[in-house]
């Protein structure tokens, strides 16, 4: 049976953690953000403004903040998880038991840890002990769902009554919410489709044109099907919101993090600056490694994936990587 949601905490204040906050205060929840630099939480609050991550967006005055992580989750009726995936063990670590019994995880976070090629909400069910967890993906930047462009995204997991509870607690008119049956899907593709964006931002450096970025999108979804059917996954959810909505956005929008960051790794010739010349973490760059390794454990083709690693930790030249992928022996479209 679901429950009503009144307190929601979630936890991260980068720019898709605070926008979700600021939607679920909206809806009247009340809403508490978790932060690890105290001292930047009281500048939000003072400012009523994410000026790093989500700069020019008003926040409401009864969005309250902490980075006391037991004092977060206290009360908290429903979690948002949105801590990127290379922090995420070591945030939940040492979590079980403080978590109240019921509560619900909602992981929002894209990425594959690169030790154990789990998703996000395998290392959070790890940690906590907890089976209350669902994946909420689409294609959905931050600086659009805050300002209230109209954006629709899909909800999941092996709790119907979870979908239920947050599809209710953050819908709004202008941002909808279906329920899907494929968390998996719904995790996997939200991950894989940041390291395709990398590759768009590297077409765009490269001035390879508009018909290849169309290729590489088709082609990588492609990619990114046949690992998620070797996992496990339904093959539907990556032509769905999860999958190929997400995969177009990330891959043309202005707004994508990990487009921007193939792009400027590629043009200046420089990972590492690509790297330090922003505050926000590009999941695509720390993802691309453990796609290649899920590649060859569930023995999949990702023939786009192994360039674009070879072009980031290989120094490989990436306008040779493109010519290594066209003439690549052609086969049945598939």
């Amino acid at each position: 049976m679901p429950k009503e949601i009144h307190n929601i905490t979630v936890l991260g204040d980068g720019a898709w953690g605070t926008a979700l906050a600021q939607l679920a205060v909206n809806n009247t929840h009340n809403v508490l953000m978790w932060g690890h630099d105290a001292d930047y939480l009281e500048q939000m609050r003072a400012r009523k403004e994410n000026f790093k991550f989500l700069p020019g967006v008003s926040l409401s005055p009864m969005l309250d903040f902490t980075s006391d992580m037991k004092l977060a989750v206290a009360k908290a009726d429903l979690i948002i998880n949105a801590i990127p995936t290379i922090y995420l063990r070591k945030s939940f670590e040492g979590m079980n038991g403080i978590i109240p019994e019921g509560t619900g995880i909602i992981s929002v976070t894209k990425g594959i840890e690169q030790e154990t090629l789990k998703r996000p909400t395998e290392i959070i069910a790890e940690c906590l002990g907890c089976k209350r967890i669902g994946v909420l993906a689409g294609p959905s930047h931050a600086e659009e769902v805050s300002r209230g462009c109209p954006t629709t995204v899909v909800i999941a997991s092996a709790d119907e009554d979870l979908t239920v509870e947050a599809q209710e607690a953050l819908k709004t008119p202008l941002f909808r919410i279906y329920r899907g049956l494929d968390p998996i899907g719904i995790e996997l593709a939200g991950a894989l489709k940041n390291v395709m964006a990398l590759t768009a931002g590297a077409c765009a450096a490269l001035n390879l044109g508009d018909n290849a970025t169309a290729a590489l999108l088709t082609r990588g979804l492609a990619e990114m099907s046949r690992l998620g059917l070797a996992m496990g996954a339904d093959l539907t959810t990556f032509y769905g919101l999860a999958g190929l909505g997400d995969l177009v956005v990330t891959c043309f929008s202005e707004h994508s993090r990990n487009r921007r960051f193939g792009y400027e790794a590629v043009k200046t010739d420089s990972r590492r600056f690509a790297l330090e010349s922003h505050e926000y973490v590009a999941e695509g760059y720390f993802t691309a490694k453990s796609a290649l390794d899920l590649a060859k454990k569930y023995n999949v083709e990702m023939p786009i994936i192994e360039q674009i690693n070879r072009v980031l930790f290989e120094d490989h030249n990436p306008r040779t990587a493109v010519f290594e992928l066209m003439g690549r022996s052609a086969g049945t479209e598939s």
